[in-house]
């Protein structure tokens, strides 16, 4: 069983059922299946075979989904381009999956041209009678996707996931949400982004809806909330700073949600606080704390307690989901997981390497400890990653680009917490008369709009250690004081 396989069950079951919607545009089941065979056929009529990586340069939406599924159907693996990324980071992704070719949808960009990558059209796609039988990939050990995420050596990681991986996060997500095929499911992840599995293929999986949010709602609240009215949205997996962000700003006391019967969140902290306030605004909706790196998917879980609210401590991440095990080493801390949800393994030099230790646990890089009632608390990173409205960020990769700039000696880049976008990327520049219009041009040009620093602060050396490296301890100290005065 795979991806595409169980579409087509789900296709045969009920063909007029609408599954995604974005504006004027819909799918039902039969419409999926057929215009991503159409697209399949064209793929691999280009060359696509079985096992082989696509990237998908495609603006969220309709084509979007129609060009994942088709890649699926061809046997190939996805690998999601965001639409808005700088050309040289979707250059490094493209080329570092070893894609065989970027579909789009209309003329190729001149960038892709000019790199000399295979580009495909989908909208060339051949409307002719086209035989759906059974996808060309039948291994549900086979990859799916390629997520990539910003690496601690400086350049994105890919994390590759399995057909296996995603099937056992859809059965799960099926089942503990109690979703059916008359659920109304909100989408506002972007496809690169691992929370989009489940708008993709979970919700469709039992013919839910999805319904994309419009990407200008983000920055008005008050015009997204009447959106999910307007839609009678059940079900919405996201992120806690847009949920925050409405909250304070989105006239939830003004309108009415009760069809939101449950707001599932992860991807970062939830502060306390702003959580219980949002949980009054809502008052009937249920909610879910989702936890897990892209690694894993979701390996923990916390039904939200509404009464535990009020304590002043940080919320659970909960007990096991997905069918994890989990282990905390009793030296550090670390979170140990083996879950049918772990990924395959970075993808590297054309294949997959999974970090296993000698008992097949992998380590994830979270401080968590175990709390009452068997659930687990979440202390933060053993490393410098550092999470941001949503998004694992690797300082290193901001620091590679910041390094680049003219008369800079050396970067750091450090996290301070933040309400809203759950941290700030703050970056400090050792370095003489550095331009910091040059530097916020060239974080525009080399860097997602996530990674940028918030704030740049300026020293004329760099504190560093005993041993010569660079004293983040210290430096972290400095952030906090200069931005408490």
């Amino acid at each position: 069983m795979n991806l595409f396989s169980r579409q087509l069950q789900l296709q045969k079951a009920m063909p007029d059922k609408l599954l995604f919607e974005a504006g004027d545009s819909q799918l039902n089941a039969s419409q999926l299946t057929k215009r991503a065979a159409l697209v399949a056929a064209l793929l691999v009529s280009r060359g696509v075979q079985s096992g082989r990586c696509v990237a998908i340069l495609v603006p969220r939406g309709m084509d979007a989904v129609v060009a994942i599924y088709a890649v699926l159907y061809a046997g190939g693996v996805y690998v999601p381009i965001d639409f808005t990324s700088p050309k040289e980071r979707a250059r490094y992704i493209i080329q570092d999956a070893q894609c065989h070719s970027v579909i789009g949808a209309g003329p190729c960009p001149e960038w892709i041209n000019e790199a000399g990558i295979a580009y495909i059209d989908m909208l060339l796609a051949n409307d002719e009678a086209v035989e759906v039988t059974a996808a060309y990939a039948n291994d549900p050990e086979q990859i799916a996707t390629i997520l990539y995420t910003s690496g601690s050596t400086g350049s994105p990681k890919g994390v590759a996931i399995s057909h296996r991986a995603i099937l056992a996060f859809a059965d799960w997500g099926q089942q503990t949400f109690s979703l059916s095929s008359q659920d109304r499911i909100a989408s506002l992840a972007p496809f690169h982004f691992d929370l989009s599995l489940f708008d993709l293929f979970v919700a469709p999986g039992v013919g839910a809806t999805t319904y994309f949010i419009p990407d200008r709602l983000t920055m008005a609240p008050a015009k997204l909330v009447a959106w999910l009215h307007q839609h009678r949205i059940t079900t919405w997996y996201t992120v806690p700073s847009i949920l925050q962000f409405i909250a304070l700003k989105g006239g939830l006391d003004k309108i009415d949600l009760s069809a939101l019967r449950q707001i599932l969140f992860a991807g970062e902290v939830f502060a306390t606080p702003q959580l219980k306030a949002l949980t009054c605004l809502l008052p009937k909706t249920v909610f879910y704390n989702l936890f897990g790196p892209t690694e894993t998917n979701v390996c923990l879980y916390w039904p939200v307690d509404k009464s535990r609210l009020g304590s002043g401590q940080s919320i659970p991440i909960g007990a096991s989901a997905c069918e994890a095990e989990i282990k905390i080493d009793p030296e550090n801390s670390e979170l140990f997981v083996k879950s049918p949800c772990l990924m395959s393994g970075y993808w590297e030099n054309g294949h997959c390497e999974l970090p296993l230790d000698k008992e097949g646990w992998f380590h994830t890089g979270d401080s968590v400890s175990p709390g009452e009632q068997g659930e687990h608390q979440y202390h933060g990173r053993l490393d410098r990653m550092i999470k941001r409205s949503g998004y694992r960020i690797e300082p290193a990769e901001i620091e590679q680009v910041l390094s680049t700039a003219k008369n800079v000696a050396l970067t750091a880049v450090v996290a301070l917490p933040d309400k809203v976008s759950g941290n700030q990327v703050i970056a400090l520049i050792a370095g003489n008369d550095v331009d910091p219009n040059a530097l916020r041009r060239l974080a525009s040009e080399k860097l997602p709009s996530y990674m940028r620093p918030s704030h740049y602060h300026f020293v004329d050396e760099m504190p560093l250690l005993a041993n010569g490296k660079i004293d983040f301890q210290r430096i972290t100290q400095l952030i906090e004081r200069e931005f408490s005065s």
